[in-house]
C-alpha cells in the first residue's frame, strides 16, 4: 500500500498550477487522498477478515456458560423437534424408542427390588456388553483432532445397527443422539454436534447397546491428540477417574454394601486433589437401561442394599479438577462443572458372581486408549 501512496504523492507534485487552483493546494489534496487511502485500506481489511457464513450457530448465545466450551449446531436444526437417526424395523427396540418415554422403568421408580439374573439372562448380558465394547472401541479409533462429535455419533449408530442392536441413548427421555459425547468440562450427557475436536481436548464416549432385550453400558475418557497427553491436569483427572473405577471394582463381591464404593472413590480422588461429582451415580442395568440399585460415588452416602450373586449394575465415577457441583445447559442434557474445570469419567457394567465380580465390559487387548503415566509431581504427592 505504501507504494501506491508514494505514487500519488509524486504525481500530485507535478500537477500544473491550473489544476491546483481548481482542487486546492497540493497538501490539502494529499491529506484528502491519504484519508481516502486509509478508508479503503480499512474496508479491504474488514472484507478480508469478515466472518465467513458457515451455517453454524451457538443456539444459546445469552446463556452463562461456565467454561470455554460452546455448542455448535447447524443453523437449520430445530432443537425442539430434532431429527433422529433411523432404525430398521428388523431391529428390536426398547419401549421408549417411539415416543421417548421409558414406561417399563417408571413401574420400578421408588422400589428397592433388585433383579437377580438367571444363567440365561447373564449370558444375554455378556453378549450385549461384548457388543457394546466393540462399538466403544470403534468410536474411540475414529476420534482425533478435526473430527466432529456428530461424525462419531454417526459411526456409533452405524456400528450398533451392524450388530443388530439399538443404540440405547437414542430417544431415551427424548435424548436426540445415539451416544453421549462429553468433552472437557462436560461431566456427562453431552449431545453430539458440529463442534470439531481439538488437539488438547479430552473426550468421554458413553456407549450403551440394546440387544436381545438387554442393555450393555460402558464409557471411557480419551485424550484427543498429543497435547492432551502432555497436559498434566488432563492426565491427572483422567487417570484419577480410571483408578477410582478400578479401586471400586476391586471391592465388589457378594455382601458388599452399595454405599461402600463411594468411600473408596472419594478417598482416592482427594488424594489426587480432585473432587467427586455427587449428582449422578451408578445404576442397575439389565432389561432396563436404568434401575435399582443406585451406586453413589461419594463417601458417607445413604445408599441402601447389599450386593448378591446375579445382580448387574454399573459403577461410573465422575471426577473433577475443581468443583463437584454441576450446571445443565439449556438443551436440558449437557451437564458441566460450575467452575468450568475439566472432568473425566469411566464406567463398566458389572455382574456379581458367587465369589466376586465379572467385568462384562472389560477392555480387550486391542482396545484403543488405556492408561497414560501420571505426571511425576502427582506421583510424589499422591497416594
Amino acid at each position: 500500500m505504501s507504494f501506491v501512496l508514494e505514487t500519488w504523492e509524486r504525481e500530485l507534485l507535478l500537477f500544473p498550477r491550473l489544476l491546483q487552483a481548481e482542487l486546492g493546494e497540493p497538501h490539502d489534496l494529499l491529506r484528502f487522498l491519504r484519508t481516502r487511502q486509509s478508508d479503503l485500506s480499512q474496508n479491504e481489511h474488514k472484507s478480508i477478515h469478515k466472518p465467513q457464513e458457515t451455517g453454524l450457530v451457538n443456539p444459546f448465545p445469552s446463556f452463562a456458560f461456565t467454561g470455554p466450551l460452546r455448542p455448535v449446531y447447524l443453523k437449520s436444526q430445530d432443537l425442539n423437534n430434532p431429527k433422529l437417526r433411523t432404525i430398521p424395523d428388523s431391529i428390536q427396540k426398547p419401549d421408549y424408542a417411539k415416543d421417548g418415554v421409558p414406561r417399563s422403568e417408571q413401574v420400578f421408580v421408588g422400589r428397592n427390588k433388585i433383579t437377580i439374573l438367571d444363567k440365561k439372562q447373564q449370558d444375554a448380558m455378556r453378549k450385549v456388553c461384548r457388543l457394546a465394547r466393540e462399538v466403544l472401541d470403534i468410536a474411540a479409533r475414529e476420534m482425533k483432532p478435526g473430527v466432529t462429535t456428530d461424525h462419531i455419533d454417526a459411526v456409533v449408530h452405524k456400528a450398533c445397527l451392524e450388530r443388530d442392536s439399538y443404540p440405547s441413548p437414542l430417544n431415551y427421555c427424548r435424548f436426540p443422539r445415539s451416544v453421549c459425547l462429553s468433552p472437557n468440562e462436560v461431566i456427562c450427557h453431552g449431545i453430539p454436534d458440529q463442534r470439531v475436536l481439538l488437539d488438547g481436548d479430552i473426550l468421554n464416549i458413553d456407549v450403551t447397546l440394546y440387544h436381545g432385550g438387554f442393555h450393555g453400558d460402558l464409557n471411557e475418557t480419551y485424550y484427543v491428540g498429543d497435547r492432551a497427553r502432555a497436559d498434566a491436569d488432563s492426565v491427572r483427572v483422567t487417570e484419577t477417574a480410571r483408578e477410582c473405577l478400578d479401586r471400586a471394582i476391586s471391592i465388589v463381591k457378594p455382601g458388599m454394601l452399595f454405599r461402600d464404593p463411594g468411600g473408596v472413590i472419594e478417598a482416592h480422588a482427594k488424594s489426587r486433589d480432585c473432587s467427586v461429582v455427587k449428582t449422578y451415580c451408578g445404576h442397575g442395568v439389565n432389561q432396563l437401561f436404568h434401575c435399582a440399585p443406585n451406586i453413589p460415588h461419594y463417601a458417607k452416602n445413604k445408599a441402601v442394599g447389599t450386593a448378591r450373586p446375579g445382580m448387574c449394575f454399573t459403577i461410573e465415577p465422575m471426577i473433577s479438577l475443581g468443583s463437584h457441583k454441576d450446571k445443565t445447559w439449556p438443551d436440558n442434557w449437557t451437564s458441566v462443572t460450575t467452575d468450568g474445570s475439566r472432568t473425566s469419567q469411566f464406567e463398566h457394567t458389572l455382574l456379581v458372581t458367587d465369589d466376586g465380580v465379572e467385568v462384562l465390559t472389560a477392555r480387550r487387548e486391542d482396545s484403543p486408549g488405556g492408561p497414560v503415566p501420571m505426571p511425576e509431581a502427582v506421583q510424589k504427592n499422591g497416594a
